[in-house]
């Protein structure tokens, strides 16, 4: 029989060409879709050239260096936004891609010759995964401790909110409630099991809670972070920050940078037209991002298919317009007078559509203090329309 080890050192780089073709086709990978060819590849051909010595005499390898590089694998998956499902399955598609590579080699040997290769390559597959889905479950119980710690931070802040909005305090217990629950829940089951060693079938279950707190810690802290916006707003504790701003290019970017995927997931086609805008104007850049970020964040939250579009553009001399175009499924009549309140959806707003209900009021909060005006203009079923007026030179 050929030396296996020696055939898979000469096919290192096919095997990687042929598996990171099958893992950006597999449906089952979504995480990959998004990923460059190197990015996919990662630590691959090491893990290949470690997997080549054990299975050789004549090549150097090691168990330890397996698993460390293993473990970097498992650790980049998680930066990368993987699930372990994902990981499972990319293992999976390496492992008969190596056999399809090695099999002329594996039939130049006995029965049991090839038993005994294919059982050693499934024990290594088994040691790989495991080490992989273990740094990943590290990472993550890192990020965990990490989204603890900036709950902790905000809790006095948040005490002091709930203090002071009491007439408030019936929408937060009821947007907090459940994701805190979860938090709390999960939290517990996972800070049990962090310094144990746990079976293969419960590593995938702790990593199932883990998600959940991240996905409900993640929501938590929006809810806050909204909420205390809006508290600082009404505080008066906002001030802006005048300077000479090239608004349509900072439109553009915000949009093509963190938001045009959010549409391209739904398949919604986003429109940007800032070509008419002046080239400088003066005015707050955060606050400029902060209003477009919600206003078309909500136009994609509420819009199933169609299209968004943005347009900026003078009005006059001394004034400028944002309009940003839904065909989303509009807002009632008699929902219009307090969309922009905190806390408030329209009826027509599906229930199952997250939200928190606060990010057109921050939109109002930042128009008001910017001393201009935002006009909405809807239809049930058919979209929205929502037009900001700004001065084009606030004062500094």
């Amino acid at each position: 029989m050929n030396d296996l080890g020696q055939a898979l050192e000469a096919k290192v780089e096919i095997i990687t060409k042929t598996w990171i073709e099958a893992v950006h086709r597999d449906s089952e990978i979504e995480s990959a879709k998004k990923l460059a060819y190197e990015a996919v590849r990662n630590s691959l051909p090491d893990i290949l050239k470690e997997l080549a010595g054990l299975l050789s005499d004549k090549l150097p390898g090691s168990e330890k260096e397996l698993e460390q590089k293993s473990l970097c694998h498992g650790l980049v998956r998680a930066s990368q936004g993987f699930d372990t499902a994902e990981i499972v399955r990319e293992y999976r598609l390496l492992r008969q891609t190596i056999l399809l590579t090695l099999e002329p080699d594996l039939l130049s040997g006995s029965a049991q010759e090839v038993l005994d290769s294919v059982r050693l390559i499934d024990q290594v597959f088994d040691e790989v995964i495991t080490n992989s889905v273990e740094s990943y479950i590290e990472s993550r119980l890192i990020e965990l401790q990490q989204l603890q710690s900036q709950l902790t931070l905000t809790n006095q802040e948040l005490v002091r909110l709930v203090q002071v909005q009491k007439d408030n305090l019936s929408y937060m217990a009821h947007e907090l409630k459940t994701p805190l629950n979860s938090i709390i829940g999960y939290s517990s089951v996972l800070l049990q099991k962090q310094r144990k060693q746990v079976e293969k079938q419960d590593s995938v279950a702790s990593l199932d809670q883990l998600e959940r707190v991240l996905r409900n810690g993640r929501r938590l802290l929006q809810i806050i972070n909204d909420t205390l916006e809006i508290s600082r707003y009404d505080q008066g504790l906002i001030r802006l920050n005048i300077m000479p701003v090239r608004a349509g290019s900072v439109i553009r970017e915000i949009l093509q940078d963190g938001l045009e995927p959010l549409a391209l997931e739904k398949e919604l086609d986003l429109m940007i037209d800032v070509d008419r805008m002046p080239d400088i104007i003066m005015t707050d850049s955060l606050r400029i991002q902060q209003l477009v970020t919600n206003l078309v964040s909500n136009a994609i939250r509420y819009t199933e298919e169609g299209s968004i579009q943005v347009i900026c553009q003078p009005q006059n001399e001394q004034f400028w317009e944002i309009r940003v175009i839904d065909t989303g499924i509009g807002i009632e009549e008699e929902a219009k007078g307090q969309i922009f309140e905190p806390y408030i959806r329209s009826n027509s707003q599906e229930p199952s559509i997250s939200g928190t209900g606060l990010g057109l009021a921050i939109v109002k909060s930042i128009v008001s203090l910017m001393n201009g005006n935002i006009e909405l203009v809807s239809e049930v079923n058919v979209g929205s329309t929502f037009k900001v007026i700004l001065p084009l030179t606030l004062p500094e």
